[in-house]
């Protein structure tokens, strides 16, 4: 019987969350994601640190500014390592927005923009790119606009069924739900120790849009990330696409029992909801604690770590 990542690959595409080039190569996913705490994690390993000061000695060249050339010098590394991933996989990379900008449709405009011209100025084309942004109102009307001009997103940090449906409203190329996080709020919200794979609160949720998804035949693809373990994994095999940590990858490398497919498009079945207005999308999140809560939790980290990264730049100057 061959281990447990090869039969996930047979039903789900799976795509490696890191910036580690070496985990990458070793379990040949599809695709690659990064975002500010990966890139933090990445700036640190040696085989980056050439890469930090070409990023430096660019943003020294786009300007004088030495606060816009720090911004410049981030952005800049965070493309150089997605091409350094994209020497490996044959799929694409998911390059995140600053997440500083998730409440400003027109600064995620410019700013994702801005990444796909780099990519597209080192030779690489838009198919291969997926620009991440936080599933906020804001980021999703970007990513509304973005879709239209050919630059395909990767909205992330999404806890809610809402998130869910006015992305796929907004024709939104993949959606990244959570399914740890989710876990984690609950396990402490309500003292529970633990929860088996099917009655965990993230795999449900993830579950639930995905069946939504495949029942109006919507287009954008689930892929379910943010994983505590293996169980959380196999529970939803069968998801358009699965993010997974080079730990928990290793972990399904090295188990060799049978995976049965749970999610199929043939099984879904959900009625068609009224299109989301900004009005009721606000009102459902607010009715969310736990997606209020992890959506702010998880842009809070995220700005914190650009903004940790950014002065390790800084000190190369």
């Amino acid at each position: 019987m061959t281990n447990q990542l090869e039969q996930l690959k047979t039903m789900t595409t799976v795509v490696a969350d890191t910036g580690d080039i070496e985990a990458i190569a070793k379990f040949q996913p599809q695709d690659a994601t990064t975002n500010p705490s990966l890139l933090l994690k990445a700036a640190a390993l040696p085989a980056y640190q050439t890469l930090l000061q070409q990023a430096v000695d660019w943003a020294k060249l786009q300007s004088s500014d030495e606060s816009k050339q720090v911004i410049d010098a981030a952005d800049k590394l965070s493309v150089l390592i997605g091409l350094e991933i994209l020497k490996i996989v044959p799929g694409r990379i998911s390059t995140e927005v600053d997440a500083r900008l998730s409440f400003d449709t027109q600064a995620t405009l410019a700013k994702a923009r801005k990444l796909m011209a780099m990519y597209n100025e080192a030779g690489i084309s838009n198919d291969r790119i997926l620009i991440k942004i936080a599933s906020t109102w804001e980021g999703i009307k970007a990513a509304e606009v973005l879709e239209k001009e050919g630059i395909n997103c990767n909205l992330t940090l999404l806890f809610n069924f809402a998130q869910a449906q006015a992305c796929a409203e907004a024709g939104v190329y993949l959606i990244s739900p959570f399914v740890g996080r989710i876990l984690d709020w609950y396990k402490k919200d309500t003292g529970k120790a633990s929860y088996t794979a099917d009655e965990d609160p993230g795999v449900i949720s993830v579950t639930n849009i995905y069946n939504y998804y495949k029942a109006n035949s919507y287009n954008t693809v689930v892929m379910g990330a943010s994983f505590r373990n293996v169980g959380e994994i196999t529970e939803l095999a069968g998801c358009d696409r699965l993010t997974l940590s080079p730990q928990l990858m290793d972990e399904l490398a090295n188990t060799e029992s049978k995976i049965e497919r749970k999610l199929t498009p043939d099984n879904a079945q959900a009625s068609k909801l009224p299109t989301l207005t900004e009005q009721a999308f606000r009102w459902q999140l607010n009715q969310d604690p736990m997606a209020t809560e992890k959506l702010a939790e998880g842009i809070r980290n995220f700005a914190a770590d650009q903004e940790k990264l950014e002065h390790q730049l800084k000190s190369l100057f």
